[in-house]
């Protein structure tokens, strides 16, 4: 099969589905080509070694990168976001006209919805199914976030939606609640398939050497690693550290990361007085690696936000990849999944006392029995999300609608 991939954010950008996707298609025999920008996500600035031109054509363990230009911001300016995400979406379709050779089919990660609006003239043009996989719900986050406010402005981006999702040979969305979000909006069930995301488990296996160490006072390190954004909730998980230090409870809580919202959560850690609470840098994905084999458990956290009970944060199959025992505090979706998996205990979204509570409840588990949580982890990501099963089931929708 040839397949085209149409999708703003690839390596070496973070992605979910990037260069390893592409390549692992590869390796099950097809032809795969993509079509992305110059890299410059998440600082909004060009990466070293590139440079914005008309045009550049890269090969990557055998996937063929077209490169276009585009408009590059990832800050808070409405305008620089709207150009950013048009840009892309006119270049990328001008080069899926007259550059990318014809494909069987057309996938298309979106977000940006831009992406998927191109991969469908792509698609009418040169009479080629696409698809469109889902990783956020517009105009619903772009409400929730605060990133578009206006009336106006959402009632067309969800009218821009409903015309893609009704040319789109299939949807792909990654959790149930997704599927049920868009048959409630008049989606047919029979075009919407669930795959749930993977994580880069070569990159978490290779476990490289970091000078970074968890705490060493005879407690429980907690850990939870990825974005320190507002959207993490992260003063409810301070004050459920509050909670577990005046309640004696020997746990540590380990954020390691950056974000907009760490410097307010560490000054509110010095306020509180607290000595179980610690920040450690950002690190590479190989590292990251290193230091959640080396905790006793992992958190994942959002605040309480209707949106969030029906995704799943990415970081819970890293952690479920790992094998470590997890404290899910997300509601909906991302909590069955951990009582599916019998995989950790789970508590209330932006609740200090229902994650305090969660957090006490692992801490007098014994060994063994956090060490078979730890177990069934692995064994649930290998069995329902891996990367080999994802990708089985992306070709398969691939074939259905070629």
């Amino acid at each position: 099969m040839k397949i085209l991939i149409v999708t703003q954010w690839f390596d070496p950008e973070p992605t979910f589905k990037g260069l390893l996707f592409a390549k692992t298609l590869v390796q099950h025999g097809h032809h795969v080509e993509v079509i992305t920008g110059f890299p410059n996500y998440p600082g909004g600035k060009v990466y070293d070694g590139y440079k914005i031109s008309a045009y550049q054509k890269e090969i990557i363990n055998g996937v063929v990168v077209h490169r276009v230009p585009l408009y590059p911001s990832h800050d808070g300016s409405a305008i620089k976001r709207v150009l950013n995400y048009l840009s892309f979406a006119a270049s990328s379709l001008l080069c899926g006209l007259f550059k990318a050779s014809k494909p069987d089919v057309i996938y298309s990660y979106h977000p940006p919805l831009t992406t998927s609006l191109s991969a469908l003239f792509i698609g009418l043009f040169r009479h080629v199914p696409f698809i469109t996989d889902i990783q956020d719900l517009w105009p619903d986050t772009l409400a929730a976030t605060g990133m578009l406010t206006n009336k106006s402005a959402l009632s067309i981006v969800e009218r821009v939606c409903d015309l893609v999702y009704r040319r789109a040979a299939k949807i792909v969305v990654l959790s149930p609640g997704f599927k049920t979000r868009l048959i409630n909006r008049g989606i047919a069930e029979s075009k919407i398939e669930v795959i749930y995301n993977w994580c880069d488990e070569a990159a978490l296996a290779q476990s490289n050497s970091t000078k970074l160490t968890l705490p060493t006072n005879n407690k429980l390190n907690i850990v939870f690693a990825g974005n320190l954004g507002f959207a993490q909730g992260l003063t409810a998980i301070i004050d459920a550290a509050k909670l577990l230090k005046e309640r004696r409870v020997k746990a540590n809580i380990v954020l390691i990361g950056d974000g907009v919202a760490k410097i307010t959560t560490q000054q509110q850690v010095e306020q509180l007085q607290l000595d179980n609470v610690f920040f450690l840098p950002r690190v590479p994905m190989q590292e990251v690696g290193t230091l959640l084999k080396a905790a006793d458990a992992l958190l994942v956290h959002l605040t309480d936000d209707p949106l969030f009970s029906i995704t799943i944060p990415s970081r819970t199959q890293a952690y479920l990849a790992v094998g470590k025992p997890i404290v899910m505090g997300v509601d909906g979706d991302a909590a069955q999944l951990i009582k599916d998996a019998k995989a950790g205990v789970c508590c209330k979204a932006n609740s200090a006392e229902s994650l305090a509570t969660a957090i006490h409840q692992l801490s007098v588990l014994s060994g063994e029995e956090r060490g078979q949580m730890a177990l069934n982890a692995r064994d649930f990501y290998y069995k329902n999300l891996s990367l080999i099963r994802g990708v089985r089931k992306f070709i398969a929708v691939f074939e259905e609608v070629k």
